[in-house]
């Protein structure tokens, strides 16, 4: 699938992992967690509610301490588009076979959708099972929730809905991919590079070389960023967990306990049906399985970003997992940014909690929206740490939920985008291993029969 000449160059992200490896070796994930404790502590020291400080004082002081926070998330945003950008590319045009990368991009993106869907249903059925919601009580989560809910201006309408479906296909097609790429619309990106990797696989290689030659260099600059940005996560983690327990306080993150184990709880489930499907279709040992790809799951669980994994995930699924390279490179980066199950999930279940809370019934067709725009948006999400929260506004406000309860889950979305990213990466190795099962019958040429 790949050309002697091109082989070098087509490894240069695989090869920039090794620094990133070293900060597993520092135990990145025990750091992190020492700093969402200590993080957690120091907000609640410095909320009002404990009395040492004033409203505004305390304001003041978190929003500081959430300084290198949000400059972790911005320069993840930052290397996100370039990085993807180039991997798609890359993984599509380093082929040779245009019609095996239509195999290819068909079984994995129906693998990735279904198990999507499957990841929103069990977060449905946990939700509904669990009723995290009946945990809370209004009372005492701030006048925000006390007060009456209003009737949503624009309720969802579910015909409206469906007749808008023919018009967002359409808008899938990127018609400005320079302007997708300055405004971060990952989707469009996606599509475009996807569009663009084709187009350079139809090419000689003596033109497509420079091309991809020229994508390698901007792969290995953004993991340099990437390894820079990664040393700041515990920092980045403390600043957060400070500023959000110092604006939320004590009583409402104990009383999130309920929410915080329902999407766990689904969390685990979905990542079972994983190993399921590593047994049962890809015949291999899921304890195996998680032995090969353990350090990826930690640095996942490190950084909430599966972007920033995307390189490590390369070289486990290639070196460990013995997936075919025309596999992996296709797969992985695609799967960086479509393959959210995890965070569809949570927004199931979170749209689901939010309701409970505030006492709406969204039905039947109101449950199927959810599933519909869950789906849709974690397939249209970009890898990086937080994006899953901005998701969420549009979900509850189609289906007349005020998009005002976020502030309830923001103090416990740090961990949950932990572990989310942490399913997220398992899925998209899951992928490489069970695509990568039947490479050999999908790039057998067609007989002809006539």
């Amino acid at each position: 699938m790949h050309v002697s000449g091109a082989a070098p160059n087509g490894r240069s992200l695989i090869h920039t992992v090794g620094e990133v490896r070293a900060l597993l070796r520092e135990r990145l994930w025990l750091q992190v967690l020492i700093a969402m404790a200590l993080g957690i502590g120091t907000g609640l020291l410095l909320a009002p509610s404990a009395g040492w400080l004033s409203a505004e004082t305390s304001n003041v002081l978190s929003s500081w301490l959430a300084l290198p926070g949000q400059a972790f998330l911005a320069s993840i945003k930052f290397v996100v588009v370039p990085l993807v950008l180039a991997s798609v590319i890359r993984g599509i045009a380093g082929g040779e076979n245009p019609e095996l990368v239509g195999k290819l991009g068909v079984r994995t993106v129906v693998f990735f959708v279904a198990t999507t869907i499957i990841a929103v249903l069990i977060g449905l059925g946990c939700a509904f099972l669990i009723e995290p919601g009946a945990f809370i009580d209004r009372s005492q989560i701030g006048p925000m929730l006390s007060a009456p809910v209003a009737a949503p201006a624009n309720p969802a309408n579910p015909a409206a809905s469906l007749v808008a479906i023919p018009g967002q296909i359409v808008g899938l097609l990127p018609t400005n991919l320079l302007a997708a790429l300055a405004e971060g619309q990952m989707l469009h990106i996606v599509v475009g590079s996807a569009i663009l990797g084709i187009a350079i696989l139809s090419l000689p290689r003596m033109q497509s070389q420079p091309i991809l030659d020229l994508l390698g260099g901007l792969q290995a600059i953004c993991m340099v960023i990437v390894k820079w940005v990664l040393r700041f996560a515990p920092i980045a983690v403390f600043g957060l967990m400070a500023d959000i327990s110092a604006r939320v306080g004590l009583r409402a993150i104990v009383g999130m306990g309920a929410y915080v184990g329902t999407v766990v709880a689904g969390l685990l489930i979905l990542f079972a049906v994983y190993l399921l499907i590593i047994l049962i279709v890809a015949r291999r040992s899921p304890v195996v399985f998680l032995r090969q790809t353990r350090e990826a799951l930690l640095l996942a669980f490190s950084t909430s970003s599966s972007a920033a994994v995307m390189p490590l995930s390369l070289q486990i699924a290639e070196n460990h997992l013995n997936v075919p390279s025309a596999v992996s490179r296709f797969v992985i980066p695609l799967g960086t940014t479509i393959n959210m199950g995890g965070t569809a999930l949570y927004q199931a279940v979170a749209a689901i909690f939010l309701a409970q809370v505030f006492g709406i019934e969204i039905g039947t067709m109101g449950i199927v929206l959810v599933v519909m725009m869950a789906v849709g948006a974690a397939i249209g999400s970009p890898g990086t740490p937080g994006v899953g929260i901005v998701i969420l506004a549009s979900i509850l406000e189609s289906v007349g939920i005020p998009s005002s309860g976020i502030v309830l889950i923001l103090g416990v979305d740090r961990l949950l985008d932990m572990s989310r990213t942490v399913v997220n990466v398992a899925g998209d190795l899951v992928a490489c291993v069970v695509i990568g099962a039947s490479f050999e019958a999908l790039a057998k040429p067609v007989p002809d029969k006539t």
